[in-house]
C-alpha cells in the first residue's frame, strides 16, 4: 500500500486546497492531511481539522493529523530554504514514518521530500486550475468567497440582526443593505401573521417566533457571507412582555437560531408613520424603552443606530466595513 501525504495551515482551507488533496488520493492508496496549527494563531486547529474531515467525509482513504507546534521550535514560513525544509521534514518524518509519497504544489516540496528520502508529486503550482491561496482569502474573504468549501462557508458567514420599535427603517435599511452587500435578507413575519400591532395572542407570537426562525435557518443555507435579519425573537419577546406582562416560553432552538455576531438597534428619532395598523406614537415610543430593557434581560450588547434614513445608511455600511474584518478573523 502506497501512502502519502499533504501539509499546510489552511488558514483557511479553501478549493485549491480541495483540489490538491483529491489530486493526491489518485497518487496513492492512502492519503495523510496534515493540519499544522502553532501557539501564534487564534483561529484553532480543530476548526480547520473538522473542515477537511467534513468537506472528505466518507473517504476512507484519507485521514487528517493535527500537528500542533510551537514557532519558536519550528519556522513558520513558506518561503523556500534548505534549513527550513529540513527542519520540517524531520518532524514529518518522526510522525508519518511510512509514508513514500509527498504531495505539494509549492517548491520547497522538492527539498522536503528529499530531505525525507521520498518522491514528491507537485501539482498546479502555478495554480491555474484555481488561482487563489489563502493569503488572499485572508486579505479579502468577502472577495474570495466563491473559493471557499460550504463547510467553511458557514463557519465565516455572519448573522446581523436590525432591531428595534416600530417605524424606524428596520425592514427597508435591512433589506437595502443586504442588497448592497450581497447577502441574504431576513424579512420580519409578524406583519404577516399579525395584522394590527394592537390586537394579537400569545399563540400568534409564538408563530411568529418560530416561523422567523425557519426563515433564518433558510436564508443561511444560502451560504451568503452576510444575512442580515429585520427583527429577532428578544423583539417577539417584548411585545410579549409589553402586552401580556411575561415572556414566552420558547424553546432554546429558536434562540440558537437567532444568534447574531451584531445587533443593531435603530432608535425611535425618525420620523414615525401611521398606517392604520401600527401602534399609537406614544406606545410606539413606550415600546422602544421595552425593547432596551428586554435586551438587557436577555442580555443582548447591541450598537445604536440614529439620525435621518440616509444617515442610518451610511452608518451602518459604514460599520460594517469597519468591522469586516474584524469579523472575519483567523
Amino acid at each position: 500500500m502506497k501512502k502519502g501525504f499533504v501539509f499546510g495551515k489552511y488558514l483557511p482551507f479553501h478549493k485549491g486546497h480541495q483540489a490538491l488533496v483529491t489530486f493526491a488520493l489518485g497518487r496513492c492508496d492512502y492519503l495523510y492531511v496534515v493540519v499544522c496549527g502553532s501557539d501564534k494563531e487564534t483561529l484553532a486547529v480543530e476548526t480547520r481539522v473538522n473542515w477537511i474531515r467534513t468537506t472528505f467525509a466518507g473517504e476512507k482513504r484519507l485521514e487528517v493529523v493535527e500537528l500542533f507546534y510551537l514557532e519558536a521550535n519550528l519556522p513558520n514560513t513558506s518561503v523556500s530554504s534548505m534549513e527550513v525544509s529540513r527542519l520540517w521534514a524531520s518532524k514529518f518524518k518522526n510522525i508519518l514514518p511510512e509514508v513514500e509519497v509527498l504531495i505539494t504544489s509549492e517548491p520547497y516540496g522538492d527539498m522536503v521530500a528529499q530531505f525525507m528520502q521520498i518522491e514528491h508529486v507537485l501539482f498546479d503550482q502555478e495554480r491555474m486550475a484555481f488561482p487563489i491561496s489563502a493569503t488572499k482569502i485572508r486579505a479579502s474573504i468577502h472577495d474570495n468567497w466563491h473559493f471557499l468549501p460550504d463547510i467553511v462557508k458557514t463557519y465565516y458567514q455572519k448573522k446581523i440582526v436590525f432591531l428595534g420599535t416600530e417605524s424606524t427603517g428596520k425592514s427597508s435599511l435591512s433589506k437595502a443593505i443586504a442588497t448592497a452587500v450581497g447577502g441574504s435578507w431576513v424579512e420580519e413575519v409578524g406583519r404577516k401573521i399579525i395584522a394590527d400591532s394592537n390586537d394579537f395572542t400569545q399563540a400568534q407570537l409564538i408563530e411568529v417566533a418560530r416561523s422567523h426562525a425557519t426563515n433564518i435557518q433558510l436564508a443561511c443555507q444560502e451560504l451568503k457571507p452576510w444575512v442580515l435579519i429585520d427583527t429577532d425573537i428578544h423583539i417577539t419577546q417584548s411585545y410579549a412582555k409589553y402586552q401580556f406582562g411575561h415572556y414566552l416560553e420558547i424553546e432554546q432552538s429558536i434562540y440558537d437560531s437567532n444568534q447574531a455576531d451584531l445587533y443593531l438597534f435603530l432608535t425611535n428619532a425618525l420620523h414615525y408613520e401611521q398606517d392604520g395598523t401600527r401602534l399609537s406614537e406614544a406606545k410606539r415610543n413606550e415600546l422602544d424603552h421595552f425593547h432596551k430593557a428586554t435586551l438587557a434581560d436577555f442580555g443582548i450588547p447591541y450598537r445604536e443606530i440614529t439620525g435621518t434614513w440616509a444617515q442610518r445608511y451610511q452608518a451602518i455600511s459604514l460599520l460594517l466595513d469597519h468591522y469586516f474584518d474584524e469579523m472575519f478573523l483567523f
